[in-house]
């Protein structure tokens, strides 16, 4: 399996091949091209903080963006630095189907895996 990383202004940020193939195809269903992947961490959740992906086609002026094997990943400011190192992991199997965020950051998860401190 590879990674593709990508370097931002508050650190790095993995995107293994299944996630990067799984976001273009997501995105190539939307027929959008103006469409780019946004990670960001919410307040709220079990654990402190909470994970949103969700496409978007808004820039601020601040957002660090990256790229990941022709994916464009936005993340806020305050954001990439809560995630810096991350690695956004996709998985289709027996038990389902879905994208997580493995943080390095994180000193604490719920057991669901959305929400960490």
């Amino acid at each position: 399996m590879s990674t593709t990383s990508t370097e931002g202004s508050s650190g790095r940020w993995h995107c293994p091949d299944a996630a990067t193939a799984k976001v273009t195809e997501l995105l190539e269903e939307e027929g959008n091209p103006e469409l780019f992947l946004r990670v960001a961490v919410r307040p709220g959740g079990c654990s402190g903080f909470s994970y949103e992906m969700f496409f978007d086609t808004e820039l601020a002026e601040d957002d660090v963006q990256s790229g990941s094997g022709g994916v464009k990943v936005v993340v806020d400011p305050a954001s990439a630095t809560l995630i810096a190192g991350a690695t956004l992991e996709y998985k289709d199997g027996l038990q389902g189907a879905g994208f997580s965020i493995n943080n390095p950051n994180a000193t604490r998860t719920c057991g669901c895996g959305q929400s960490f401190s």
